[in-house]
């Protein structure tokens, strides 16, 4: 299954196209589980999109190569919750994903967690090194625009990217905060909205992925953003099985890990992917090696910060698989 609408660096022709219906109230939405796309760019920049876990996946396009764009040496993370009235998130959700984000920052320069899988890849300016900040949080509270996408399943709410790009870009305004190349921006959802690709509806959050990374503008000004609904929303194909922390933020935190540490080795979708198109955390997806332990609410594989979590592993060329740390 094509999980990425790759760049023109692709040399093979790829086409996949997969229609279903889904109920949009009283009538009916089309919505493509997968963008087609061709060597050519395709509709929009999703890079990194995270699949259902009901989709097969085995990893074929051997190790990551470097295509010459720039990567994430250092980085700053923001969280941006977009809560309108009417609409929730169980209480524990944002603490549990700001901790996550804090818990990474503090761990910086070791080897005990997947983002120390990380500095194996490089840029033309040096090497990626684990040295993370957190720039903080904030919750936007601004009513959801008139549906830029079909409604579909029980969504009331559908999201277009541009959409999404553009209350992330409306934030990092009101906020003071600082776009550029080195910081990336997470839009979180609540649960039941759905988000897609386009108006046509492309790809759609629940049917064809479960968060996906992307990036707006160029240069010193450039917003590099991931786009993360609410996990639990579809259990069946976005949730991990286990909860450490006993809440809905344990699911939603395996794609944010995903999608970090993409934006991280590959932010312009010019950096660092395999012959297929794959990212290193694509390649990964749904794959999360042996527990290490477990709390009264689920197994855990990773001790962040002194914190559990249950996140998918990263690929490593050096070893040409997919690892829970760097070795």
């Amino acid at each position: 299954m094509i999980r990425r609408l790759r760049l023109a660096t692709l040399a093979a022709t790829i086409t996949v196209s997969i229609s279903i219906s889904v109920a949009a109230g009283a009538g009916a939405a089309t919505v493509r589980a997968t963008p087609s796309r061709s060597g050519a760019r395709g509709p929009s920049n999703l890079l990194g999109v995270v699949p259902s876990r009901t989709a097969s996946h085995r990893a074929t396009g051997g190790n990551l190569v470097y295509h010459g764009g720039p990567v994430m040496r250092t980085n700053k993370t923001f969280a941006i919750y977009w809560i309108p009235a009417g609409w929730s998130m169980v209480s524990g959700y944002r603490g549990t994903i700001n901790r996550y984000f804090v818990g990474v920052a503090r761990d910086s320069g070791g080897t005990q967690n997947v983002y120390s899988t990380l500095t194996q890849y490089s840029d033309t300016t040096g090497r990626i090194a684990y040295s993370q900040t957190f720039g903080g949080s904030t919750t936007a509270t601004t009513a959801f625009p008139a549906n830029g996408c079909p409604a579909y399943r029980t969504m009331r709410v559908c999201l277009t990217d541009a959409q999404v790009a553009a209350q992330v870009k409306r934030v990092i305004a009101a906020k003071g905060w600082v776009a550029g190349p080195t910081h990336a921006f997470f839009l979180f959802l609540p649960k039941s909205v759905g988000t897609c690709d386009d108006a046509g509806g492309s790809a759609c959050a629940f049917v064809g992925f479960c968060a996906y990374h992307s990036w707006a503008g160029s240069g010193s000004t450039q917003v590099v953003y991931a786009n993360m609904p609410y996990a639990d929303t579809d259990p069946g194909g976005c949730s991990t099985g286990q909860r450490p922390n006993g809440n809905d933020a344990d699911d939603t935190l395996n794609v944010t890990s995903h999608e970090h540490r993409e934006m991280i080795e590959d932010p312009n979708g010019n950096a660092w992917f395999d012959s297929s198109g794959e990212e290193g955390a694509d390649k990964c997806a749904w794959t999360f090696g042996a527990t290490i332990g477990s709390t009264a609410s689920g197994a855990y594989n990773q001790v962040i910060d002194g914190h559990d979590y249950f996140v998918q592993e990263e690929w490593t060329n050096s070893h040409s698989r997919c690892v829970q740390r760097g070795t």
